[in-house]
């Protein structure tokens, strides 16, 4: 968005961001809670770097595409104000990090990881 586009009333992107179901990660100790839940519903954790232009598209792209309907908890990771929590999913889940990322937790496992331009929202259903 631009900015007359704001001027005029639109929203900015962090509003966008709080309208659209993210769960923020913010503690190593999250991903302890996220492993259990996931033998129960589906979790996708989305690594974002707020000062990638491509990590601003692709989740600009991921909220456009995604299917609210789906079943899966989605997870926010801040990875400029939340380094070592990136770093601690890295050695968790077996993922070597990347940014953007999007990492999808099932069983307690990665049943899918992928990067830049290749996320897709689809796999998260």
């Amino acid at each position: 968005m631009g900015l007359f586009d704001f001027l005029k009333g639109g929203k900015n992107e962090n509003e966008e961001k709080q309208s659209f179901p993210w769960i923020p990660l913010t503690s190593i100790e999250e991903l302890d809670v996220i492993k259990e839940k996931s033998k129960e519903k589906t979790q996708a954790i989305f690594k974002h770097s707020t000062r990638c232009g491509i990590s601003s598209m692709v989740i600009k792209q991921l909220e456009s595409e995604y299917d609210l309907d789906t079943n899966a908890d989605l997870y926010y990771l801040d990875l400029l104000n939340y380094r070592p929590v990136s770093l601690k999913i890295a050695e968790k889940f077996g993922v070597a990090h990347q940014s953007p990322q999007l990492i999808v937790v099932k069983n307690g496992v990665v049943v899918y990881h992928d990067s830049h331009h290749s996320i897709s929202a689809r796999e998260i259903k």
